[in-house]
């Protein structure tokens, strides 16, 4: 949770010290987690789970463990003899898991807009967004990967902000299952200058309690998120894989055809 305070720039809000005390496969599953997400990993990358063994040093079963924690966020797949597979770009998953984030997100603002919400704190939190979002272009991040944390973040506050905690829970895992595919929008995108024109609008609906409006903008932003998910193609992939200098991960036997 981004607990933001009053005297707490978003960015400091961000800043979590790491845990030192990580046990192997905690290590592993972050490690893989962070390299799917910096799309170092890309979809459709293979791998094993002797050679993630081999590479941390660890035995078979915290590299299992780690590999199936990434499966339950829906960023790996399994499949036979300890292959596991970074998951596929499938356009019918992501239109699902959007139309997930819009239902949340715009119930989100409603309620923050129409009173239904707990307000305390609510305008010193909208000035804490309004720091990071409503600034100049030269005061602009241009850094893809900051901008998709604090993107993130954006989102995750105000459906926070909204009091119900497990819609809070599902924004969240709807956000890990959707994270390669907006870095690859923001990262290797031309989508910085609309995400930050776009979310100072947001802030400014919210803030006058237009609720209308408020449901109008989110909707119009996550449907042209949705629409540049769906234009990815496996040429900006390989772009992607190129820029970060990182050879095709392959290193499980090829994957079983079903026979009919």
């Amino acid at each position: 949770m981004h607990d933001i305070k009053p005297n707490m720039t978003l960015e400091q809000s961000l800043a979590i010290a790491p845990d030192a005390a990580l046990s192997r496969a905690d290590r592993v599953y972050y490690t893989l987690r962070d390299e799917i997400f910096d799309m170092h990993l890309l979809p459709g990358d293979r791998l094993t789970e002797g050679a993630i063994a081999e590479r941390f040093a660890v035995s078979r079963t915290p590299a299992r463990e780690a590999l199936q924690r990434l499966q339950s966020d829906g960023l790996m797949q399994g499949y036979v003899r300890g292959g596991w597979e970074v998951v596929p770009i499938d356009n019918k998953r992501f239109d699902d898991l959007y139309e997930m984030r819009q239902m949340i997100e715009t119930f989100a603002v409603r309620k923050l807009c129409n009173g239904e919400a707990p307000q305390a704190g609510l305008h010193l939190l909208l000035d804490a967004l309004d720091r990071v979002w409503k600034v100049g272009r030269t005061q602009r991040i241009t850094d893809g990967r900051k901008l998709v944390e604090l993107d993130e973040a954006l989102h995750h506050t105000l459906v926070e902000a909204a009091g119900n905690d497990e819609l809070t829970s599902t924004m969240r895992r709807v956000t890990d299952r959707i994270r390669v595919v907006r870095r690859l929008d923001l990262v290797h995108g031309d989508g910085i200058a609309e995400t930050y024109e776009e979310h100072a609008a947001i802030l400014d609906a919210i803030r006058r309690g237009d609720s209308a409006l408020s449901v109008e903008l989110v909707s119009h932003h996550i449907g042209g998120s949705q629409a540049s998910v769906n234009g990815l193609t496996m040429q900006r992939l390989i772009a992607a894989r190129t820029e970060t200098g990182r050879k095709a991960t392959v290193a499980a036997p090829a994957r079983p055809r079903r026979t009919i």
